[in-house]
């Protein structure tokens, strides 16, 4: 006998959370790349346009005041520290703007979940594009920080791949955002009360360590913080084992903010 699996619960029958499948991630993920076709330019053009500025306006501007950073050119500091923004970013608003879209204008999550599709595949299908796009785009940074004479390095290789996990944190905290604010305005408040101050203290452009002893030890609690070190760790050949704890904060950061996001979109959707 065939058991036939309805995606959307009866009237009157809510219907219970079943075990994690990798088909309806596939599916979504196939959708997200037939959109992806349409938009890809807008959205590459603004990935390299972006960390040029910040280049020539911080790495040259405030660069030939500073000189050197910790060893480093001032250019190489902020064009590694760059990169979290570029993730934060892309994750974030992603997460944020793309998914209160979806589910309250568009309704295509309602179409999603009458398929064989159930919410935390949903949320984790959506956040780990999101995490795909944050790790690839979080690499412009670093490679208008090359054509402006930034050294390349093996480590490189590695800075995908701490794009991915970041962007995977902060696509989940902005699907998560998405589910409880109670209009698209509201973002306005997270954007300046927490992601405008999280890249600004997050060594991005001078380190944690010039803050007030307070100030400093709060920036240690910050995922991006945790991003900038493992980015330059890898590009200026530094990484330790000290840099597992760096990957452990951002892991833990991804797992919470998914159990945050599943939950308030499960109770948005279904509930």
């Amino acid at each position: 006998m065939t058991t036939v699996r309805i995606g959307a619960e009866t009237e009157g029958e809510p219907r219970s959370p079943r075990a994690f499948e990798w088909a309806p991630v596939r599916a979504v993920w196939r959708r997200e790349l037939a959109l992806y076709r349409r938009y890809w330019a807008s959205t590459s053009f603004a990935a390299m346009v972006e960390p040029t500025i910040y280049l020539l306006a911080f790495g040259y501007g405030f660069g030939s005041v500073i000189g050197a950073m910790y060893g480093y050119a001032y250019r190489d500091f902020v064009a590694t520290g760059v990169v979290s923004t570029a993730v934060l970013f892309i994750g974030a608003f992603g997460g944020m703007f793309n998914t209160f879209i979806r589910r309250t204008f568009q309704h295509t999550y309602d179409a999603m979940l009458a398929a064989p599709v159930d919410v935390h595949e949903l949320v984790t299908a959506e956040a780990s594009w999101l995490a795909v796009k944050a790790g690839v785009y979080g690499c412009a940074p670093m490679l208008v920080g090359m054509a402006f004479g930034l050294d390349p390095s093996w480590g490189m290789l590695l800075v995908p791949l701490i794009g991915f996990l970041t962007g995977l944190g902060f696509a989940l905290f902005g699907m998560w955002v998405s589910a409880i604010v109670p209009s698209i305005n509201t973002f306005d408040y997270i954007i300046t009360g927490a992601l405008t101050p999280m890249f600004l203290v997050a060594g991005t452009f001078f380190p944690v360590e010039q803050l007030p002893g307070w100030a400093a030890t709060v920036a240690q609690f910050n995922p991006l913080y945790h991003c900038v070190e493992l980015v330059r760790g890898a590009v200026f050949g530094t990484l330790g084992l000290g840099s597992l704890l760096h990957v452990a904060v951002l892991a833990a950061f991804a797992a919470l903010m998914w159990c945050l996001a599943v939950w308030k979109m499960r109770a948005r959707l279904i509930d």
